[in-house]
């Protein structure tokens, strides 16, 4: 501006007909504004002049002219750009250099865009899609599967499977009995209901049962020690004119040698050995 001020604040020379520049309402001669006041050109180091323009970031300072991406030289002036270890980079040269690229289209994932982010991928907003019926997955409960990404109820009607007792969706766990898939608090003893995932049980016309009902239900008396013969553990029992025995219980009456694989007598209901009997 043109002066009607009197003279520079610092040198005292006259302002008459001069540029000056006013700061707190005093007013300098140009020269002596640029040496008290100018800032230093972040990229030339040289005074940012009161008739130049003075492009500033984050504290610092640049001319117009050299406020360009470190990379590529191109002018920042009026341009969106990014940071990084305090160098002004373009949006094209940032996201070259450092931006995710997109684990679906590969493409780079530009600076201010919404990312997701999923099992240490990054994915584009609008590619973070169910698989199956191509709506945003968003923050909503997704299920993965040979790498692609299925929102729950499209993945319960492509994979999942349902229980044989309830009909409804095995979502975690469950067992698998007859080639039919069941949830655990539904693989029921069919005699007393109570749970048998992760416990011994015996089948019987299809139907499951735990080994006290199975023993109560279907399984042979052993003659001696009248409990049942389950077939647990594929258990061998002996069997002679219709009555059963456990293996450690056909022993002699007598003495109570095991007579497993040994010949025997019969004595009124008694097994006994040859020894025994030969004495009698």
């Amino acid at each position: 501006m043109t002066s009607n001020h009197t003279d520079c604040h610092y040198c005292l020379q006259s302002l008459r007909g001069r540029k000056y520049a006013l700061r707190e309402e005093n007013a300098y001669c140009v020269t002596c504004y640029d040496s008290l006041f100018a800032n230093s050109c972040e990229e030339c180091k040289q005074p940012i002049e009161c008739d130049s323009k003075d492009l500033a970031y984050k504290g610092r300072h640049w001319h117009e002219a050299c406020f360009k991406c470190v990379k590529c030289n191109r002018s920042l002036v009026e341009k969106p750009f990014a940071a990084k270890d305090e160098l002004l980079l373009c949006t094209e040269c940032y996201s070259d250099e450092y931006s995710s690229k997109c684990f679906h289209c590969q493409k780079t994932i530009m600076p201010g865009s919404r990312k997701m982010e999923f099992k240490g991928s990054s994915w584009h907003e609008s590619c973070f899609v169910c698989q199956d019926c191509r709506q945003p997955l968003g923050t909503k409960p997704l299920i993965t599967k040979d790498n692609e990404n299925y929102c729950v109820p499209c993945f319960e009607k492509q994979f999942a499977h349902h229980c044989y007792s309830c009909k409804k969706v095995i979502t975690s766990g469950g067992v698998t009995y007859h080639d039919q898939p069941w949830h655990k608090e539904c693989f029921l003893c069919a005699g007393c209901k109570t749970q048998l995932s992760g416990r011994r049980f015996i089948s019987k016309d299809e139907y499951p049962y735990c080994e006290d009902c199975f023993g109560k239900l279907y399984a042979k008396k052993c003659t001696a020690c009248k409990k049942p013969i389950t077939a647990l553990g594929g258990a061998k029992f002996i069997s002679f004119e219709e009555r059963q025995w456990h293996r450690e219980c056909f022993n002699c009456a007598k003495c109570f040698v095991s007579l497993v694989g040994l010949g025997f007598f019969t004595q009124q209901d008694d097994v006994i050995c040859h020894k025994c009997g030969s004495a009698t």
